[in-house]
């Protein structure tokens, strides 16, 4: 059984061979991992470039280039993020080249599916990168690195998608983020989701903190997006 923390992340699948994708996809959702997939380098650029993730699962060999020559880039673009290399190269120098280009794990192809979701839980559960001091607006507390939430210093437990929206929106607090970017940050581009789910989401959350007095209020702006803010006394 998963954790709440490992329910709350977002992993990026890297991989062009479809029906292994597939496969991986299935047994992520599964799982109750939120996951995208992507097919090559440059569809992983614009992910880590609009999406927070967690973990990525990275082919090495991919249409556009090697893999391990992206792993410095990615490491740019989302210090914390951790990664775990497939590859069907699995002679001990190839496994050596990926630990050294900054990957946190590799696994042979062929694999079975009970090993890489172990290996994706433990790479989940190891510290990553991001050292971000807590984030607070009135009385609630976000940290980044281990995705707890507080109020008036005491952990609270939220749905995973309430959870993705509060993260959203406290990572750019003070801030209208776009419905467009809520979207991609919760329901990811694989998944088929109704714009109008968004409104209903919002307005649970809001009611949760309101609940729990977090000292917060989320502000809505007509087809546009929406902002969480400090309460006015």
């Amino acid at each position: 059984m998963l954790s709440a923390l490992e329910t709350s992340m977002r992993i990026l699948l890297v991989e062009d061979e479809i029906e292994v994708a597939h496969s991986i996809s299935r047994k992520l959702g599964g799982s109750n991992f939120a996951a995208d997939h992507v097919s090559s380098i440059s569809e992983a650029r614009a992910a880590l470039n609009c999406i927070l993730y967690a973990l990525v699962v990275l082919d090495r060999r991919l249409p556009d280039g090697d893999a391990i020559s992206f792993i410095p880039e990615m490491r740019r673009l989302q210090p914390g993020v951790r990664v775990l290399m497939l590859s069907a190269y699995n002679e001990t120098d190839e496994v050596v080249a990926g630990l050294e280009a900054g990957a946190d794990d590799y696994l042979a192809k062929p694999f079975k599916f009970p090993e890489l979701m172990a290996r994706i839980r433990a790479g989940l559960r190891r510290p990553g990168g991001d050292s971000s001091p807590p984030i607070i607006i009135g009385s609630l507390a976000f940290s980044p690195q281990i995705r707890d939430v507080s109020i008036h210093g005491k952990s609270i437990v939220l749905h995973r998608r309430e959870l993705m929206l509060l993260e959203a929106l406290m990572r750019r607090a003070e801030r209208m983020v776009s419905r467009q970017t809520l979207m991609e940050e919760i329901y990811g581009f694989n998944e088929d989701a109704n714009p109008k789910i968004l409104n209903l989401l919002v307005l649970r959350l809001r009611r949760r903190l309101e609940e729990l007095d977090a000292g917060v209020k989320i502000h809505a702006a007509r087809g546009i997006g929406y902002m969480i803010a400090k309460a006015r006394a």
